[in-house]
């Protein structure tokens, strides 16, 4: 197991995972926040704080922001023969941007009726997403089939789930995506054009992995915010995200090929 995570010593409260600055960092983004949801639709006011939340949210998961020191919990590892190394951090900043936009700006699910109608119209859209991404990589040998259940599959889910796919979803689709579509909702084809951005900038922000992840990534944005689009709740684009990712890590070589 020592050799999958990371020493524990590294995680000591004396490191301080989250310092003072952090939670002037926090209470900034969730105030500008709480202000755009708050006034009124349209305005000035809006606009201003909305821009100011996304630039906030940016800042946060790109480790911009002050205050925030991630534990590295996989460090290091080749999870497959032939694969890349791969490290994981639990990125508290990004994560908790996550969280408070999807308490404050997303739209959610609240009923059972509400669920059994996203998860009737999710499953096809992560079936397909799942095939299109994981198809192509295979075919441009980008990763190959491999299936394995490690010591470290649940953590890395776990932290996958909770400081990424929440994370990313909750800005790129509840907050950009659902923003532009209702800038754009007396324009013709205007929720199409949400959808188009939102999977491009979607690809873009994954620029760091070169420019075969950065279309993959844009062909999983397609069906992230394609599934947003469908159901108009946050759930939707989280699990079809979660789904293709915990299959990749499952099912395929990861991160990817060497």
């Amino acid at each position: 197991m020592d050799r999958f995570l990371h020493r524990r010593h590294r995680l000591r409260a004396d490191c301080g995972v989250l310092r003072p600055a952090a939670l002037v960092s926090l209470a900034a983004f969730g105030g500008a926040a709480y202000v755009a949801i708050t006034s009124k639709p349209k305005s000035l006011q809006s606009y201003f704080f909305g821009i100011c939340t996304a630039l906030l949210a940016l800042g946060l998961a790109l480790h911009r922001l002050p205050g925030f020191n991630n534990p590295l919990i996989i460090a290091n590892t080749t999870l497959s023969v032939g694969a890349a190394a791969f490290s994981q951090y639990a990125n508290f900043d990004k994560g908790s941007a996550g969280l408070i936009l999807l308490a404050l700006l997303c739209r959610r699910a609240e009923t059972a009726p509400e669920w059994g109608s996203l998860f009737k119209q999710t499953w096809p859209v992560a079936l397909v997403t799942i095939a299109a991404v994981l198809g192509l990589a295979t075919c441009i040998a980008y990763v190959k089939p491999d299936l394995k259940f490690t010591q470290v599959s649940a953590l890395f889910l776990a932290t996958n789930l909770f400081f990424t796919v929440v994370a990313e979803e909750a800005f790129f689709r509840g907050l950009l995506q659902d923003r532009l579509a209702l800038s754009l909702a007396n324009v013709r084809f205007g929720r199409s054009a949400a959808i188009v951005c939102s999977a491009l900038l979607f690809g873009a922000a994954h620029a760091a992995g070169g420019g075969v992840y950065v279309m993959l990534a844009t062909l999983a944005g397609f069906g992230y915010a394609y599934a947003y689009h469908l159901t108009r709740r946050i759930e939707a684009p989280i699990i079809v995200h979660f789904a293709v990712n915990a299959v990749h890590f499952i099912g395929f070589t990861y991160p990817h090929l060497n």
